[in-house]
């Protein structure tokens, strides 16, 4: 059981190209959804649940529609991240309805995933410095650059993709021209913006994992022949 191109039903560039920091050396990253057919799920040998490939100069993961839901769910930053990129690729009838339904996964689970990130990649980047005497400047890029578009999710109720705003900040922290220091304590002082805002935030407790569902049995249904 081969992964097919012709199942995707969504996929979208993420990345830097999407975050609006794409610089000439920036590769292409993208993410995406597919659907097999009902009879891949129904044999012993079911479809695998993420497929990773390198096709046409491009870092290419597709997730299973059940699996990416999931994920969705559990509000995983780099699974929403994919349904509020402005560049789409592929979206047939599934994958429209996917995206438009992308705020019933939206709760207050972000609060815990985004801030486990935080935390646990401030830990990375000091145990890094313990042990070679340098961090990873991509590394707490991607740290700062989240707690921006966390601030905005719990406000506003939408994924903060582009983040060209903070382009200025988050490339002078890529070229490691920031100390480790600095970049915690902004982490710090961001994380902080976070607590506030999502103490005012009008996400509900839970997703609709209700309408979820029923999205995907129609799907799974749409699928049958």
């Amino acid at each position: 059981m081969q992964f097919v191109p012709q199942y995707v039903v969504y996929s979208a560039v993420v990345g830097s190209r999407a975050f609006g920091l794409a610089t000439e050396a920036s590769d292409e990253d993208v993410r995406g959804v597919y659907l097999p057919p009902a009879r891949w799920n129904w044999s012993l040998a079911k479809p695998p649940e993420q497929v990773e490939r390198i096709a046409d100069g491009r870092d290419e993961v597709f997730w299973e529609l059940e699996k990416f839901l999931v994920l969705a769910l559990k509000a995983n930053p780099n699974v929403l991240e994919v349904l509020w990129s402005p560049l789409v690729i592929v979206k047939d009838e599934v994958g429209e309805r996917l995206r438009r339904m992308r705020r019933a996964f939206l709760s207050k689970r972000l609060r815990e995933t985004y801030s486990g990130y935080v935390r646990s990649q401030l830990e990375k980047l000091h145990r890094d410095v313990a042990r070679t005497g340098a961090y990873k400047p991509k590394h707490a890029m991607h740290l700062v650059r989240l707690l921006h578009s966390g601030i905005h999710a719990v406000a506003t109720g939408d994924i903060l993709v582009d983040v060209g705003v903070h382009r200025d900040e988050l490339l002078a922290i890529r070229r490691g021209g920031v100390p480790l220091a600095e970049v915690a304590s902004r982490a710090r002082a961001l994380d902080e913006e976070f607590r506030r805002a999502f103490e005012r935030t009008r996400l509900p407790d839970e997703p609709d994992t209700a309408r979820v569902d029923r999205f995907l049995v129609w799907a799974r249904r749409s699928r049958v022949r």
